[in-house]
């Protein structure tokens, strides 16, 4: 849950590399958080229960749903035709064999309201004998989550590199064309990215260039400029 997620950054090594301790500590010593403490939980003491209950609340505030896209829905606006050539593709099925009508099969993965389904990948960024990181793989221990990760959310895309669990792609482009033409076989690769590999996405330079005028139609610039999620220091 978001609550058990929100204390992870703090202790990974990879992040903040803090203890929770510490960071109590820190807090503790400030007037200015004390008060929150007891505004928000009614006591000046800080705990790493509440830190995360805190931190839940505000994360789950955090919900984009005023893009382009989600205007375009409701009818008030319009795509370009560059926009929508990209959304027919992103929604458009992988068809082997009519690659006139096939599409770049985007929704397999990225579907729903917030473009996810709630599931785990290996999308195709390593070979066997090549993972850096079991993914998945390290909790279930079951060999068919290797490399398999978090299935992330497409809204925001165009403005949250870089891509990947591992940052490896700093563009869309670099992104679209790694499913276009650059997946890597494993034993573990999701059926249907395997499906593709054969003959790849077969999408031009036109049809790449619509996709990403798409996907940044998931932009919600009113997020994104809220006070609300400003840095308060």
């Amino acid at each position: 849950m978001v609550r058990d997620q929100s204390l992870g950054p703090i202790q990974d090594p990879l992040e903040m590399n803090e203890t929770l301790e510490n960071v109590i500590s820190k807090l503790s010593a400030s007037q200015t958080y004390k008060d929150q403490f007891t505004r928000a939980f009614g006591s000046a003491e800080i705990t790493s229960e509440k830190m995360s209950l805190a931190m839940e609340q505000f994360m789950n505030s955090i919900v984009s749903y005023q893009s382009k896209y989600d205007e375009f829905l409701k009818d008030s606006t319009v795509f370009n035709e560059s926009e929508k050539r990209g959304r027919d593709l992103f929604f458009g099925e992988y068809n082997q064999f009519f690659p006139e009508e096939s599409g770049a099969d985007c929704a397999h993965c990225h579907s729903g309201a917030n473009f996810e389904n709630d599931k785990y990948a290996n999308n195709g960024l390593d070979k066997d004998g090549e993972f850096k990181d079991d993914g998945r793989e390290k909790v279930t221990k079951d060999s068919r989550d290797k490399a398999a990760f978090k299935i992330t959310s497409l809204r925001n895309i165009a403005i949250t590199a870089p891509y990947m669990h591992d940052g490896r792609f700093q563009t869309l482009e670099e992104v679209v064309n790694h499913y276009n033409n650059g997946l890597k076989a494993s034993a573990s690769l999701d059926p249907a990215l395997e499906q593709t590999r054969g003959t790849g996405l077969r999408l031009t330079a036109q049809d790449k260039e619509d996709l990403i005028n798409f996907l940044k139609t998931l932009t919600d610039n009113n997020l994104t400029s809220d006070p609300k999620y400003a840095s308060p220091f």
